[in-house]
């Protein structure tokens, strides 16, 4: 069976999770914590060099890492990959954005205000510019969803990936009812068949 190493807390792992839901795919989730330091022993690291998860292990023992090519891999064939090139690009377009411009201010300043082992990094000055990016990626995302229910044609792996973080984002200081495009659009992804919340585990 597809094996999921991850942590039960983390945006990036809640992505496959989801997407493995909707599809149907059974797998048995390992929880490998980079708060115990899992994630840096050394069986684990054997499996994946870059010490951190999630990672993806297929039923005949090839692995692959990064939330969003992992989202790309199972999407392979599926409703949540567009199949028209310009959407395509644009689902990847959004998967970018979501890991350069989205994932490093909304989700770390979550985990610099919620995982003890990180108080000692949130310093004011960075606290400070979390915020101020953070805000700004939801600027964007506001701007496209005013426009578009979804961020490449119908639902797919960019609305996924960028759901992950953003649901959660006032669980670090950011106050989505500024966004209100950005608050329908999350309604809409709860509503999709298949939904399970980021605490689901199978």
């Amino acid at each position: 069976m597809t094996t999921l190493y991850g942590m039960a807390d983390s945006g990036n792992c809640y992505k496959p999770r989801l997407l493995m839901a909707k599809l149907g795919i059974p797998f048995t989730n390992v929880e490998v914590s980079s708060h115990t330091g899992d994630t840096r022993k050394p069986d684990y690291v054997a499996k994946n060099p870059n010490a951190m998860v999630p990672l993806l292990e297929l039923d005949d023992g090839r692995r692959l890492a990064e939330s969003n090519a992992i989202l790309l891999y199972l999407a392979e064939g599926t409703r949540f990959l567009p199949s028209d090139r310009f959407e395509r690009a644009l689902a990847y377009q959004w998967l970018f954005f979501e890991q350069y411009s989205h994932e490093p201010y909304i989700a770390v300043r979550r985990a610099l205000l919620t995982f003890p082992e990180r108080a000692r990094d949130a310093t004011p000055e960075r606290l400070a510019t979390t915020l101020e990016r953070g805000n700004k990626a939801l600027g964007v995302m506001e701007q496209r969803l005013a426009a578009s229910p979804f961020f490449a044609g119908g639902y797919s792996v960019a609305d996924i990936a960028l759901y992950a973080y953003t649901h959660d984002a006032g669980a670090g200081g950011f106050d989505l009812g500024a966004y209100p495009a950005v608050s329908a659009w999350l309604k809409r992804v709860e509503a999709d068949p298949g939904h399970v919340p980021m605490d689901w585990l199978p």
